[in-house]
């Protein structure tokens, strides 16, 4: 049940000289046969294919609501580094090698810097949490400059509104676990405002540090010992990767769990607050099908994700035996049940 569905919009572009990129019609007004010498757009992502193909599809669609489809008028190779950051530089350059017209360089930071790094000339779309600014990704928001531009969310404006929004629905609480990943450029910024945030409820945290599945094991052995009363997941492509796993250690320990994506929400998490991901995916797709029809990465503007959505998992919520306030309920965008 979704009551509000919208963006704000840094400036709009302007894409000029088309690339000479068509989908033709087969002699018969059917699709023509896929044509040799097709562009090929590069798909770069931390997380695994298998559970995030979600996002994926997004970009697609993106791309195809401006006529581009793979196989027909394009080709997309896409890499994934399955949860190793450090995998991304070379899956970058495998992509430039590949001689990639645009590369959608997707789910954080590294992967936008991953792919910035690997060619001086490729055109890159990112999708990243965090300020593209400080990180030396663009020169400015209006005006990017370079060869990279794409859309972003600001994630150290969230940690402390899920710490507020979780003590709203679960009053009991009197520790959080902030699950982060380490390798994650924004971890450190998210956690803080996720601890100032519970400072001021007189709710106190721990935190907990994981990069992959066998960590997030351990780190939920150590919530257990610590007698954590629920766990936040930091906003990270990997720990969103591993939302299944997540999801049935905090049902195991009969806990809430909280993310910043409805992805998690709908694998059973208790409730998600952040941007929209699928939309920012769709967005990307549309830059880069920009960038085929001519634009250039340095004249079209950082777009930003203004809205945060609030997601709850009824069905979760029952289980915890949570009483839901009337006032939480009309706050919600969107109830999974």
């Amino acid at each position: 049940m979704r009551r509000r569905d919208f963006v704000a919009v840094m400036g709009l572009g302007v894409a000029a000289h088309p690339l000479r990129v068509h989908a033709q019609a087969g002699p018969s007004g059917g699709a023509a046969p896929v044509a040799p010498n097709l562009p090929v757009v590069g798909f770069l992502n931390s997380a695994a294919a298998a559970t995030y193909r979600f996002n994926a599809d997004a970009f697609r669609e993106g791309l195809a609501q401006s006529g581009f489809v793979d196989g027909r008028n394009l080709r997309i190779e896409e890499r994934w580094a399955n949860g190793d950051y450090t995998a991304l530089p070379a899956l970058a350059t495998e992509l430039v090698d590949k001689g990639v017209v645009a590369i959608a360089a997707t789910g954080d930071i590294a992967s936008a810097r991953a792919a910035k790094d690997a060619s001086k000339t490729v055109p890159v779309v990112f999708t990243i949490g965090g300020d593209p600014i400080r990180f030396g990704l663009v020169e400015s928001f209006n005006r990017p400059g370079g060869h990279v531009t794409g859309i972003m969310f600001a994630p150290t404006l969230l940690g402390a509104k899920r710490v507020q929004l979780l003590s709203e629905l679960v009053p009991n609480v009197k520790r959080v676990a902030l699950l982060v990943n380490p390798d994650n450029f924004n971890a450190a910024a998210e956690q803080a405002d996720s601890e100032a945030g519970a400072a001021k409820l007189g709710v106190q945290t721990m935190v907990l540090r994981a990069r992959n599945a066998a960590e997030i094991d351990a780190a939920f052995a150590e919530l257990v010992r610590a007698k954590a009363d629920a766990v936040i997941g930091g906003t990270d492509p990997v720990l969103l990767d591993r939302r299944e796993q997540i999801v049935a250690l905090a049902d195991r320990q009969g806990i809430p769990a909280v993310s910043f994506t409805r992805a998690f929400a709908v694998a059973g998490g208790l409730m998600t607050y952040g941007p929209n991901i699928t939309w920012m995916y769709r967005q990307a797709g549309g830059y880069v099908a920009r960038i085929l029809k001519g634009a250039k990465a340095a004249e079209l503007p950082v777009m930003q994700s203004t809205h945060f959505e609030l997601v709850l998992n009824m069905k979760t919520a029952r289980r915890l035996g949570l009483a839901l306030p009337r006032t939480f309920v009309a706050s919600v965008d969107e109830v999974i049940d």
